[in-house]
């Protein structure tokens, strides 16, 4: 079976999220810092569980540019200079469907490591 290929992207800038259209109306917004914190690169992955890096400090990151690569994936081009993973519609698709899934399996991790997902490190909070 074929993975769903976006029929539109588009990046909201100020929001920091990532828009992917799909035929049949169904659509997602997904934060650029999910997409970087998941990325499929080898940097954050590495090459088995154990080897994956914990990306802390990212929740400000934004994009600078997208790029299509042949019929089959997204190149993402993060302001922090992140760039080389492959983003493949399966793996766009899945990120974006089961967000909620991935959110707190980051979130559960960044918790047991006792980081942040500031760039300093600490949460500030308005009153």
């Amino acid at each position: 079976m074929n993975p769903p290929v976006p029929v539109n992207v588009h990046y909201h800038k100020k929001a920091r999220q990532l828009e992917l259209a799909y035929r049949g109306g169904e659509t997602y917004r997904v934060a650029v810092e999910l997409l970087r914190v998941c990325s499929p690169s080898a940097e954050v992955r590495g090459h088995s569980n154990e080897e994956a890096v914990l990306q802390v400090g990212k929740k400000d990151v934004g994009l600078q540019d997208i790029s299509p690569v042949g019929n089959y994936a997204l190149k993402l081009h993060f302001d922090d200079g992140h760039e080389s993973g492959l983003y493949t519609w399966e793996y766009l698709y899945d990120l974006a469907s089961r967000q909620d899934a991935w959110w707190e399996d980051y979130l559960t991790r960044m918790h047991e490591a006792g980081a942040s997902r500031t760039p300093l490190g600490i949460e500030i909070k308005q009153v």
